[in-house]
């Protein structure tokens, strides 16, 4: 049984900066690549990044320059480290990778 659990979510200021964090467990992780998503209230779902099992990564244009996803393969973690956050970054983050579910995911709230 596979199971990723997305945490480091918060309140932030326009500007700031925050790390998510998605725990693997059940899965032979460094095998695997992983990607992170975002859901904004009344929007639909949409690809934030990508990280292969290789380490080759992947952005969305809205978040280049600012997002870097990146994957510690010790610890079973893959992380987004978020900079220069602005609201519309506002959103439930999600974690997903082929043989999991979506979970809970974690949220992120940027005030302006």
């Amino acid at each position: 049984q596979v199971q990723l659990v997305e945490s480091g979510g918060g309140l932030v200021q326009a500007g700031g900066s925050l790390r998510l964090s998605c725990a693997a467990t059940g899965i032979t992780f460094r095998s695997f690549g992983f990607g992170w998503y975002r859901q904004a209230t009344g929007k639909q779902r949409e690809s934030v990044a990508g990280i292969s099992s290789s380490g080759i990564t992947n952005y969305a244009d809205s978040v280049k320059g600012r997002f870097t996803i990146s994957r510690d393969n010790a610890k079973n973690t893959v992380y987004l480290q978020m900079n220069s956050l602005k609201p519309e970054d506002t959103a439930v983050y999600y974690c997903k990778t082929s043989s999991a579910s979506w979970g809970r995911g974690t949220q992120v709230t940027v005030s302006s």
